[in-house]
């Protein structure tokens, strides 16, 4: 086989792009795609292997077929100044025979003492800011409510609140109103039933003395 370098692999996309957020792993997915009648062995590289997960970090890929590489960011406990990632990847290709698996792919197979033919692409990493939720758009009645944003239902809950405190206070006035009307209709009940027993009692003292006198 000639080692003359060439395009192997098609990659997708030509930088890895993180829309980072501090301790939170991140991913995003490298699309490979052999156009090629050969099968096509690779390998992933990075400047920074402790901090990402590259599954799997190599493979073999068929003839007019494709393949998925997941690329994990560990969990970051500070942003880079201006959020500028001097991080790379490096995706190694080489030609090799039908008969060879994963397991047999090592490092030797991507120079060019081996003969093979092979390619190296780099990529290099961006961080983006996180993307916004978007807002729901109208569309049916069963789907959707409108273009809201975080704070009208903000201001909503806190309206609702607000109902739901004068609607307490009021129940709490009136509360007070009918015990202190109960409290004054005892107290008159009260009154009345002091006059009667006086009143009893001036009636038997009278009867009282009119038998003694007899």
């Amino acid at each position: 086989m000639s080692s003359e370098p060439r395009e192997l692999l098609g990659i997708d996309p030509n930088e890895l792009r993180f829309a980072f957020e501090l301790q939170k792993q991140i991913s995003c997915s490298l699309h490979l795609t052999n156009r090629t009648d050969q099968y096509i062995a690779f390998k992933v590289k990075t400047t920074s292997p402790k901090k990402y997960c590259v599954r799997p970090n190599n493979g073999i890929v068929a003839p007019r077929s494709t393949f998925d590489v997941l690329v994990t960011m560990q969990a970051q406990r500070e942003a880079p100044p201006d959020m500028q990632c001097r991080d790379k990847f490096l995706v190694q290709s080489a030609v090799v025979s039908q008969d060879i698996a994963p397991k047999d792919i090592n490092g030797d197979m991507f120079t060019k003492e081996s003969g093979n033919v092979v390619d190296e692409v780099k990529l290099q990493v961006v961080y983006a800011p996180p993307s916004k939720p978007t807002s729901v758009n109208e569309g049916s009645d069963q789907e959707s409510l409108g273009s809201w944003s975080y704070q009208e239902p903000l201001a909503l809950i806190l309206k609702l609140m607000k109902e739901e405190k004068n609607f307490a206070v009021q129940e709490n006035n009136k509360l007070r109103e009918e015990l202190r009307l109960l409290r004054r209709e005892i107290s008159r009940q009260n009154v009345g039933f002091s006059l009667f027993f006086v009143l009893v009692a001036a009636i038997l003292g009278v009867l009282l003395g009119f038998f003694m006198k007899r």
